[in-house]
């Protein structure tokens, strides 16, 4: 009996499901908290509880993260110089410190416009190789003819021994800037996501398991671990496209709505006869446009561990996640007694950092550059969580509100507070951590709201599921103002929404909000078995997909009827006449793509490929097309499982 493992690392916790492949029945799951600031302890947690017995006899690892969306959102890539080469644009910004602009290019045809400056690329290289971990190039029109782009490559690999990625591996499509941002952020990726591949590898292998490793993409489609240590932009969103196929597969739905609460932020995304809903446009990650095309998702910052403070008798909702009260009771043995005695805090000094439920914990990271004062707190903030007014007593002044902010956002310090979960915990619908803690906090919290805990926690519950389907709405509703769907969800109009597609809930403790969601819309709203692993199930069940695009046009309008140029992914190709060019464009694509899923795993009655044409020529045009577009699809399933 063999058996597939799915894993996902998310923000807070990380999964795992087994798989038995005969039935796709899953036959056990485990679900851990995501340690930081090394996220490979909580896959060894989460795979530790797992049946041995099952892990034996595993042959597929498929995994998905969010760990290159965070490492883009928060900036902390590594170092990486960016080699410009031919007429790109001067007056957009650049993620890049280190830039060059050389020398070389080619126009629409593939044709050289001006000879490759390598000695200026020569020159840049040496002079920053010790400052950068990668290289970055794009080069202008490389997507017709990557020449330059390849020789650049070569050379800095020959120079400094570092990685050095082209755009036109990235992207077949125009658009040199984003090209540029695609291969920048690509390079910064590199050496993380080798380390976290690594890592899964030396885990699974140090427990007897042979089997082939894949990774979910960006767009819901699985990729060959070689391609995913080559381009791991492509991972960006793959969290949120797991949860969309994950659903998928859990509800049996083809065509649905997915909701994904998770511990740090809830993710809106759809899927429709069994394909997501891409962007086509390239996703953005931290403000940078890219031409990786991802699933198109709305996310707002609202989760189970956000932080709910008061000020004024007005309850806040995060945005910023914490350690629940209750998680936290259970990983530091003392806070219970901790948050029992810490004193109630002056009405007037109430801030979303002083709250009687509000405490600090060194994360782990290493500290860099420091102010004075964020010195002198993070000396007083040790493993143990303290309390703002342990901090003062420690300083023997006050802390000021803003030094916290900081520290937290340089993710030196952790903060812990009262969350979402907690208030599930004090409702009795989702008890898996240290109910008293929860319950503490809750009365502290509602004493100042002149509330009683259980009133608390309600009005939390409703906010959550009011949030869950502002932003459900708001990604339906793309062409409407987000206002006035904000008006008739709180009853400004006596209006109800309705809507004809299910919605699927995924998450830990999704079911508690069920049927708050379904008195806002009107809604068949599914909750299916396992919703609490179901990213882990979408790393898994991901079809693997290859898009190949293939360009063939005339390479002289003057004189339509001979010379045709194929431009295919890599490779820029001449033929004599249109036939010689569609015939070998055909059959180049087909084998792109039979090769892409073949190292996914695929083979024979797997693998379905299909191809589309499109040409354009004016009207009265009698020859060959102007422009012939080639779409090379390859569709493949791994196993019986995937089939549901």
């Amino acid at each position: 009996m063999h058996y597939s493992l799915g894993i996902d690392a998310g923000g807070t916790y990380t999964d795992a499901v087994l798989v038995r492949d005969s039935d796709g029945e899953i036959i056990d799951s485990n679900k851990a908290l995501t340690t930081y600031p090394d996220p490979f302890e909580g896959i060894k947690n989460v795979i530790d509880g797992l049946n041995p017995e099952y892990l034996e006899n595993v042959k597929l690892v498929s995994v998905s993260t969010t760990l290159s969306t965070n490492t883009i959102l928060e900036g902390t890539g590594f170092p990486v110089a960016l080699i410009l080469i031919g007429d790109h644009p001067v007056d957009k910004e650049l993620p890049a410190e280190h830039v060059l602009f050389a020398a070389g290019g080619h126009n629409h045809n593939g044709e050289e416009v001006a000879a490759l400056d390598l000695k200026a690329i020569e020159e840049f290289a040496l002079q920053v190789k010790d400052k950068v971990s990668a290289f970055a190039i794009s080069s202008y029109f490389s997507t017709r003819n990557p020449e330059h782009e390849i020789r650049a490559r070569d050379l800095i690999l020959e120079l400094t021994g570092l990685p050095a990625v082209c755009g036109h591996e990235l992207s077949q499509e125009l658009g040199a800037y984003e090209r540029a941002v695609t291969a920048f952020l690509n390079a910064q990726l590199i050496p993380i996501t080798r380390q976290f591949v690594k890592s899964v590898i030396s885990e699974i292998t140090k427990r007897g398991i042979n089997a082939r490793l894949l990774m979910l993409k960006c767009d819901g489609s699985v990729v060959g671990i070689r391609d995913a240590l080559k381009k791991p932009i492509e991972t960006i969103f793959s969290g949120p496209a797991a949860s969309l196929v994950g659903a998928s597969f859990l509800s049996g739905l083809k065509t649905c709505e997915v909701v994904d609460v998770g511990g740090t932020s809830t993710d809106i995304s759809s899927i429709c006869m069994g394909v997501p809903d891409l962007n086509d446009e390239g996703a953005v990650v931290g403000g940078w446009k890219t031409r990786v095309r991802a699933i198109r998702m709305e996310t707002t910052a609202t989760g189970g561990d956000s932080h709910i403070w008061t000020v004024n008798k007005e309850l806040f909702l995060g945005p910023r996640r914490v350690i629940p009260l209750a998680v936290a009771a259970v990983k530091y043995p003392s806070f219970l007694n901790n948050l029992k005695r810490t004193p109630m805090p002056f009405r007037e000094d109430l801030g979303e950092n002083i709250q009687p439920t509000k405490f600090f914990v060194r994360s782990g990271y290493q500290a860099g550059e420091l102010s004075r004062t964020e010195a002198e707190v993070m000396k007083v903030i040790g493993e143990e969580p303290v309390s703002v007014p342990e901090i003062n007593v420690l300083l023997q002044k006050d802390v000021y509100p803003q030094t916290l902010d900081s520290l937290i956002r340089k993710r030196l310090v952790q903060a812990i507070g009262f969350t979402p979960t907690d208030a599930l915990h004090v409702l009795g619908e989702y008890t898996e951590w240290d109910v008293d803690a929860s319950q503490i906090g809750a009365e502290k919290i509602a004493r100042l709201m002149h509330m009683t805990p259980g009133e608390l926690c309600t009005a939390v519950k409703k906010r959550v599921a009011r949030s869950m389907a502002l932003h459900l709405l708001s990604y339906i509703l793309s062409d409407v103002p987000y206002e006035s769907i904000e008006k008739i969800l709180d009853g400004n109009y006596p209006a109800k929404f309705k809507l004809d597609i299910p919605v699927v809930l995924l998450g830990g403790p999704v079911r508690a909000y069920r049927e708050e969601l379904k008195e806002i819309i009107d809604a068949e709203i599914i909750v299916p078995q396992h919703a609490e692993v179901g990213n882990a199930v979408g790393a898994l069940v991901g079809k693997g997909i290859k898009r190949v695009e293939i360009l063939i046009r005339p390479a002289s309008l003057m004189s339509p009827d001979k010379d045709f140029l194929v431009f295919a992914p890599g490779s820029r190709l001449k033929f004599d006449t249109y036939s010689e060019a569609l015939d070998t464009a055909t059959k180049l694509g087909k084998k792109l793509a039979m090769d892409y899923m073949q190292d996914c795993g695929l083979s024979g009655s797997q693998i379905e490929i299909s191809v589309e044409k499109k040409t354009i020529s004016p009207d009265g045009w009698n020859h060959p097309p102007m422009e012939t577009n080639l779409l090379v699809m390859g569709i493949g399933i791994r196993g019986l499982h995937l089939e549901g």
